[in-house]
């Protein structure tokens, strides 16, 4: 191998990965409180109790007050450290735009990841990888932008593109791919997960305005954002 074709190659990986911090840091490390709702009330439902807990593009860390009660260790995984990430959880840095997490095989009992997973170049690549990370019996749990809420729809019909995926500080080229629940159901299924399942967020903006539903609408039409949860055989 010529030292061009090395030093073009480097070059290359240097390229890769500060733009994938670039799009992290477009993200400010941090997802809406409904968001960690949803996942602390849908993991409450399914696991007892105990155990680790891996948060893939953990960002500051804001997660863990939401589940700390649930798990014995709690693990951030990310291209960097974030601020504010708490100071006694554990900590690992990973490109997850390339290849695997340094960490071992069905280390955790929940593998989660928020809000990340649009922010990616190969979603079902990824979505493998957390399952290597489960382990037996234990659970996966992705949430993404909600594509079928009413907000989104209605940017699609007048704008032809999803709200959440424009070209707009913060969104794209932050945001990379729209992903709807068929397709992570779709994927769970390649990756033999089992238990699908679909929530929702329950809060959502109201098209056209700065505000939110009211807190009786909920479901799928009035949430900006959902989760898939599947337990790995």
């Amino acid at each position: 191998m010529s030292a061009a074709f090395t030093d073009d190659g480097a070059a290359k990986g240097r390229g890769e990965l500060a733009d994938a911090k670039l799009r992290a840091a477009q993200s400010r490390g941090a997802s809406d409180g409904a968001i960690y709702a949803m996942v602390q009330r849908e993991i409450a439902a399914r696991h007892c109790g105990g155990g680790t807990i891996i948060d893939v593009g953990c960002g500051s860390g804001g997660l863990f007050a939401f589940v700390s009660h649930l798990c014995d260790r709690y693990v951030g995984v990310d291209i960097a450290r974030y601020d504010f990430f708490p100071p006694h959880a554990e900590f690992v840095a990973a490109n997850l735009d390339n290849g695997a997490i340094p960490l071992r095989d069905a280390c955790g009992q929940l593998v989660v990841s928020l809000e990340t997973i649009e922010h990616l170049e190969n979603p079902r690549a990824f979505i493998r990888e957390l399952v290597r990370l489960a382990a037996p019996g234990g659970w996966v749990a992705v949430t993404t932008p909600n594509q079928l809420s009413l907000l989104s729809k209605m940017g699609l019909v007048l704008k032809n593109q999803f709200p959440a995926f424009q070209q707009a500080p913060g969104l794209y080229p932050a945001h990379l791919t729209a992903l709807l629940e068929i397709d992570l159901a779709r994927i769970a299924r390649e990756c033999s997960l089992t238990d699908i399942a679909i929530a929702y967020s329950n809060s959502g903006r109201i098209p056209s305005t700065a505000r939110h539903w009211p807190a009786f609408c909920r479901g799928r039409p009035f949430s900006d954002n959902i989760m898939m949860v599947a337990r790995k055989g």
